[in-house]
């Protein structure tokens, strides 16, 4: 009997090919980097993507100060956030959050696109935002995409 058999090829993280990209935030919309990001990061953009598996790539962020956001959104959202605490309840907007921690906004809304189980955790951490465009990682020769 002669016949064809394809395998189904599934990632582990042995067999990644996992990369190193820069992504430029500067004058480009939240929502749609964010969404990027978390694509990268996931790893969907490959062929040999595999749900339950760290297949994403690494992404460095620069400009993360410079991200924009349509209508009044910078001053009326509001994140909340509990100390623990009782009547420990906090609010703040982004615009407060970006005179803080810049990198903050971003990651926040990278982390609600990624999966809510240790492996959203574990991709979270290849993700390294910069509020400017000076960065610590010239030695993996991160490739330039555009968003």
């Amino acid at each position: 009997m002669d016949t064809l058999s394809y395998k189904t090829i599934s990632a582990n993280k042995a067999t990644a090919e996992k990369s190193w990209i820069i992504i430029d935030c500067n004058g480009k919309s939240l929502g749609r980097v964010a969404s990027l990001i978390a694509l990268r990061l996931r790893g969907k953009h490959k062929t040999n993507f595999t749900p339950h598996a760290d297949c994403g790539d690494n992404v460095v962020v620069i400009n993360a100060s410079k991200v924009t956001m349509s209508g009044s959104k910078m001053d009326t959202k509001q994140y909340v956030r509990y100390t623990g605490y009782p009547s420990g309840q906090r609010f703040s907007t982004p615009a407060q959050e970006m005179a803080k921690v810049p990198e903050r906004v971003l990651e926040h809304a990278v982390r609600g696109m990624l999966p809510k189980n240790r492996l959203g955790r574990a991709l979270f951490r290849n993700m390294h935002v910069f509020a400017s465009d000076k960065h610590t990682h010239d030695a993996q020769q991160p490739i330039s995409i555009n968003a």
